[in-house]
């Protein structure tokens, strides 16, 4: 059990104090300002995003300053934030055929219909430290190309149209979408909510059971099938006027992957899909995501669940990084009367072996003599 503690209050203080001081660092330099934060840290940014499960850009650069640079604090602080606010609707369906794309790579096609964008990224980049990072250099303004609304194709309708793929966005006539946010957890789950579960789950976690099925502990064989970053429109239902209507755009991460199937009793063989979305630029989490999505459907293909990113109910219960903090972090918190009671039964047992060990060796030297 835990025990409150009292006469703490004057300590709790003085550390909010400390940490606000800590927060601030040297004051003969000036302060980070949440616009820096947003411009120049974007990449955290967009994760404090996506695993608080709240789009605003403003809040989750508080939510990392307040943290001092924490990510899953910041999640956390967000996440509960989040949970305070009112809820007005939900949008329609996002088109990300309609992405204003920023980058689009394909490891499957090299002359991919719309051309491949590499965009901002990493890949190519040589992983030595910059010096010329440490002063206020100005780095060249790039060209940028105009980027259009139009529908752009995907890998999965290339192959589908040959019939090599299975079929996109089937779901069961009158099946109402999960809300993971009002319902509670319950297995086995369906797709929608469990995609719900991993799109807000640690990347560090998701990552590492990405890994995992890659090194075979699961069936897959995965490629690239295409990973698009830009912006979307969002649209919501207006009954009053009976049609939708925007209400912004948001940046987002998608990713399809395809993987080989050779069939089952019920199904040809085929390349099934493995689907990552997430905020913001997150391709390393879009990417995990879909890994181990396309690892959860093995009950749906007949595939015999060996591995551990194939266990829903261990999956999805372990990659929310709040709970899994909440439940670590609360180890810090008084145990004193748990402990007083374990120290007492090990104290009991200790002495109930020593009394055995003890009459152990009397019987021995009984024995001998």
């Amino acid at each position: 059990m835990y025990v409150s503690v009292k006469g703490g209050e004057t300590a709790i203080a003085n550390a909010h104090q400390l940490l606000a001081d800590k927060r601030r660092g040297d004051r003969s330099l000036p302060a980070i300002t949440i616009e820096q934060i947003m411009e120049q840290l974007a990449l955290g940014i967009d994760r404090v995003m996506a695993e608080g499960s709240l789009y605003d850009r403003d809040l989750a650069a508080i939510a990392l300053k307040q943290a001092r640079g924490d990510m899953i604090e910041a999640i956390f602080i967000l996440r509960a934030h989040r949970t305070t606010l009112p809820r007005f609707g939900y949008s329609r369906p996002i088109d990300t055929g309609k992405m204003l794309i920023a980058r689009r790579v394909s490891a499957t096609y090299k002359d991919l219909p719309g051309g491949q964008l590499l965009g901002p990224t990493f890949d190519y980049t040589h992983r030595l430290i910059d010096p010329s990072l440490a002063g206020d250099t100005e780095p060249e303004q790039p060209v940028e190309k105009d980027a259009t609304g139009e529908h752009v194709l995907r890998v999965s309708e290339i192959l589908a149209h040959e019939n090599l793929i299975e079929q996109d966005g089937q779901m069961p006539a009158g099946h109402l979408t999960g809300d993971i946010t009002r319902t509670p957890l319950e297995f086995p789950m369906e797709r929608d909510s469990r995609l719900q579960a991993l799109a807000r789950g640690d990347e560090g976690f998701l990552l590492a059971l990405g890994y995992s099925t890659q090194r075979g502990y699961a069936r897959t064989h995965p490629f690239a099938g295409e990973i698009r970053i830009g912006e979307v429109e969002v649209e919501i239902d207006v009954p009053e006027l009976g049609f939708s209507l925007s209400v912004g755009r948001i940046q987002v991460t998608e990713c399809q992957m395809v993987n080989q199937f050779k069939g089952s009793t019920k199904k040809p063989p085929q390349f099934t899909r493995g689907y990552g979305l997430v905020f913001g630029q997150s391709e390393r989490k879009a990417m995990a995501m879909a890994l181990v999505d396309r690892a959860l459907r093995a009950r749906e293909f007949e595939e015999d669940i060996v591995a551990a990113a194939q266990d829903e109910e261990f999956v999805i219960s372990h990659s929310d990084n709040v709970q899994a903090t909440g439940f670590v972090e609360h180890l810090k918190l008084p145990h004193y009367v748990d402990f007083q009671a374990e120290l007492d039964l090990v104290r009991r047992m200790r002495g109930d072996y020593e009394a055995a060990r003890s009459g152990t060796s009397e019987k021995r030297k009984e024995a001998a003599e």
